[in-house]
């Protein structure tokens, strides 16, 4: 009985101090990565990735952002030239998107779209949807870890990827 008293109590403190953080006016920056080779491409054989978002709550539990992101990736092969040859290849993304916070739980749902430039002058677009949790550390700082799937809008069976992505955001 004192158990559940207790988580009770203790989930209705998580769920008060998360209201706080999602109010309109609030300003969200965060670092993540993805670099724990958590992610799946078909043609990615390794991807180190950083990438920083910077937002704003426009309405309590809606906030808009916008990111960048670098990626470093070994690919299984070059597709265009010498197939077969592992080569490396640099990518920096730009975009905007949006989130959704459940208060109650901690569990936010985002989509971004996003614009990729890799070194060898090919372009990408790329939809990304996300669903994530936000574990407050304090009142300002939180854990994120999320699951999101890159969708290309160029080459939607190779160049698509999905993933596993730690952020530590803070609210202020």
């Amino acid at each position: 009985m004192f158990k559940k008293v207790f988580l009770g109590a203790l989930f209705a403190l998580m769920a008060i101090s998360a209201n706080a953080q999602f109010e309109a006016g609030k300003k969200y920056v965060n670092l993540s990565t993805s670099s724990l080779s958590l992610s799946y491409s078909k043609n990615d054989k390794l991807r180190l990735n950083i990438g920083a978002m910077a937002g704003m709550f426009i309405a309590d539990d809606w906030m808009v952002y916008a990111q960048a992101e670098y990626n470093h990736k070994r690919l299984m092969y070059d597709r265009l030239v010498n197939i077969g040859r592992k080569i490396y290849q640099d990518e920096v993304l730009l975009g905007v998107g949006g989130r959704y916070y459940i208060e109650q739980n901690g569990i936010y749902l985002g989509l971004g779209m996003q614009y990729a430039h890799h070194e060898q002058s090919y372009d990408n677009l790329y939809l990304t949807p996300e669903i994530g949790y936000a574990f407050f550390v304090n009142q300002y700082v939180t854990l994120e870890p999320s699951v999101y799937y890159q969708m290309s809008l160029n080459d939607f069976s190779d160049a698509s990827t999905v993933g596993l992505k730690l952020a530590v955001g803070i609210t202020f």
